[in-house]
């Protein structure tokens, strides 16, 4: 679906984009995960067809960009973080609108329309001013927009930002189930929302491509080691004493103590499972295991070791926002 070869943007003598290549293949939900200047929306833009790139080859659905943007910009639906709304229209209104505007044929327009509408969950508010929804709704009614003209790639820049919990619980929802009949790529900044949603997750740092693959692999990659996490009963010293006796344990770290129960966390500097070490060197030190379990890193974990801030990283490229 999306092709990126050595792909580079600059504005002025600024780099937003530094020599980024990547593929995305079709039915997948693709996060863009890094911090505020990492290049997120240039990225986005240029896959739209909006900027043309500095150096690099893209092509969305085999179509070159930006030499054939017309082909491409009509395989893909777009939801900038700000939807662009026209709050004196209703929801009707203006579905109609964007849809003559993507050049649907009238005879297929009010199908499109009400499908989009259906998806989206916007059925009872078609006749409604825009002006009047709550911002979860008005989040539905630009995904719903992006929907027209049946496009193979939606691309949402940050859909829940904003959004109190139980809206953002439902546009991702929502996304989750885009993700089945289209290509989806989502911009954040949001961790949680990437880790709950995104099948597969490139981090940007500074303009470049710092890592790729699920959130499980990305942990996994950043801790080859294994790390458990247990509670026991007994004495402090005692626990932490024993876990330390077990052969390949190369750091153990207490998070509480209390009540006769401490809980902590153990690392090794390889892969091998050492919960029945771990449990076994309690008991024999006396001390019952309340808890035991295997965790690895988590992306935000990940996250914050590929794209640790350094000065330079402080002020974003011209035009980069997010």
């Amino acid at each position: 679906m999306i092709e990126v070869s050595h792909l580079s943007k600059s504005y002025g003598s600024r780099p937003a984009v530094q020599d980024l290549s990547f593929t995305v293949p079709d039915g997948q939900i693709y996060g863009l995960l890094g911090p505020n200047g990492a290049g997120k929306s240039t990225i986005m833009n240029i896959l739209t067809g909006y900027l043309a790139p500095t150096e690099g080859e893209v092509k969305v659905a085999g179509f070159r960009l930006p030499e054939q943007a017309q082909q491409a910009k009509a395989c893909v639906g777009y939801l900038p973080e700000q939807p662009p709304l026209y709050p004196e229209m209703t929801v009707q209104e203006y579905l109609d609108f964007v849809a003559e505007l993507k050049g649907v044929k009238r005879a297929q327009r009010k199908q499109q329309v009400l499908a989009a509408a259906r998806r989206t969950g916007l059925e009872e508010v078609l006749p409604r001013v825009i002006r009047s929804l709550s911002k979860g709704y008005r989040q539905r009614v630009g995904i719903a927009q992006a929907l027209l003209g049946s496009p193979q790639l939606i691309i949402l820049d940050e859909p829940t930002v904003g959004l109190d919990p139980a809206q953002v619980i439902e546009i991702r929802n929502l996304i989750r189930e885009l993700g089945k009949a289209h290509t989806v790529i989502l911009s954040s900044h949001i961790l949680s929302e990437v880790q709950a949603v995104c099948q597969q997750v490139l981090i940007l740092s500074k303009g470049r491509l710092v890592a790729v693959g699920s959130p499980e692999e990305l942990g996994e990659t950043l801790n080859p080691g294994s790390r458990l996490r247990a509670t026991a009963q007994g004495e402090t010293d005692t626990v932490l004493a024993a876990v330390r006796s077990v052969p390949g344990i190369c750091r153990v770290e207490l998070e509480s103590a209390a009540d006769g129960q401490v809980t902590f966390t153990a690392e090794s500097e390889d892969a091998a499972d050492r919960r029945a070490a771990v449990s076994r060197a309690l008991t024999e030190a006396g001390c019952t295991v309340l808890a035991l379990a295997a965790e690895n890193r988590s992306l935000e974990e990940v996250f914050l070791a590929l794209t640790e801030k350094t000065p330079e990283q402080d002020t974003p490229a011209e035009g980069e926002g997010n």
